[in-house]
């Protein structure tokens, strides 16, 4: 019989609740735990059976689990990666692992002293789609990979801007949702050199940005650009050619392209162009399209979490890796402020 891994949960947000409910449904898991200050939190521990806490250090005193996931608000990630730390419990962390990069690198170092995993919640790593890609970047079928080009195009209605904090800098499209396919991009063709950047908010004048256009150099030669944009309606995102979240409608576009010296990729349709014959503008192409399974990412990422804390792999997501990425965003942020090109040491 598997070895059920005891997970309690940090935060009763949004995301915080689809943890529950998939640490719920995981044979390999077990739900020991809620943290959360708020009567929401508590509710939703009740509606779960399991124990509710208002703090870590209240659950650590009555209940130790065998790992956390922490949910909670985006600056204190930190802190609670450290409680955790402090603790000696392997942590999967949502993203971004810390607010800015000089916090991260404190968690990250007292971590790795103390050899407690730690895993950032970039869970499309997960995906089986990001899983394919990978694979077919690597086997070579595609030739020499020279550029991608990825695409965040929606539309955010003016209501999502009621919340005051959503018009502040640090909420804007690069932050809250660039940095997943930033990560996405770091899977598929390793670690960023440069990047330079541009962006707008012409349309709702808020302090944060709506729109940013961005060059990206990859250390293996690989160039790319990224565009993003909550101003547009449009079907190309993550979001909306995935499936992977049922609260947005699916479209069968792709929302990353791909281009090597003998084939391209379409991503997430993982279409495959290449000519059969001689390489040239002139042939035809044989187009083939790459089925996978449909799995939830989220439900992955916890049973790979599992398998961390029991020592049977290493992390797919690493605190580590996650730092990385918010570098790289770190480094967009500073690109667009500055008007220069920023490289990443």
């Amino acid at each position: 019989m598997t070895q059920r891994v005891k997970l309690a949960v940090l935060g009763a947000g949004l995301i915080g609740r689809r943890h529950i409910q998939h640490v719920l449904a995981e044979p390999s898991a077990q739900l020991s735990a809620v943290v959360d200050p708020t009567p929401v939190g508590e509710t939703i521990a009740k509606e779960a059976g399991v124990k509710w806490f208002t703090s870590f250090a209240d659950m650590i005193a009555a209940d130790r689990p065998d790992g956390i996931i922490v949910a909670t608000p985006n600056q204190a990630h930190v802190q609670n990666g450290l409680e955790a730390v402090g603790a000696g419990i392997p942590a999967l962390i949502e993203k971004p692992i810390a607010d800015d990069v000089l916090s991260g690198e404190k968690l990250i170092a007292a971590a790795e002293a103390k050899g407690i995993p730690l895993l950032t919640g970039h869970h499309r790593r997960h995906n089986p789609v990001m899983q394919k890609a990978k694979e077919i970047v690597e086997s070579g079928k595609l030739g020499r990979v020279l550029v991608v080009n990825a695409m965040f195009w929606l539309f955010k209605p003016d209501d999502y801007f009621d919340i005051s904090w959503r018009r502040e800098r640090g909420a804007g499209p690069v932050f809250l949702n660039l940095i997943h396919d930033v990560d996405n991009l770091r899977y598929l063709f390793g670690d960023v050199a440069a990047v330079q950047a541009r962006e707008s908010n012409a349309v709702r004048g808020n302090a944060v940005e709506e729109t940013a256009v961005i060059l990206i150099e990859f250390k293996n030669g690989v160039l790319g650009t990224a565009t993003v944009s909550d101003s547009v309606v449009a079907p190309w995102s993550w979001e909306m050619t995935t499936g992977e979240n049922p609260a947005y409608p699916r479209t069968e576009q792709s929302c990353y392209m791909i281009g090597g010296t003998h084939g391209a990729l379409a991503v997430p349709s993982l279409e495959v162009w290449r000519n059969p014959g001689k390489r040239s503008w002139w042939e035809p192409f044989d187009q083939t399209r790459i089925e996978v399974d449909d799995e939830d990412p989220l439900v992955l990422q916890i049973r790979q979490f599992c398998k961390v804390i029991l020592g049977d792999e290493p992390p797919l997501v690493s605190g580590r890796e996650g730092l990385e990425t918010l570098r790289v965003v770190d480094a967009v942020k500073r690109s667009a402020a500055m008007g220069e090109r920023i490289e990443l040491n």
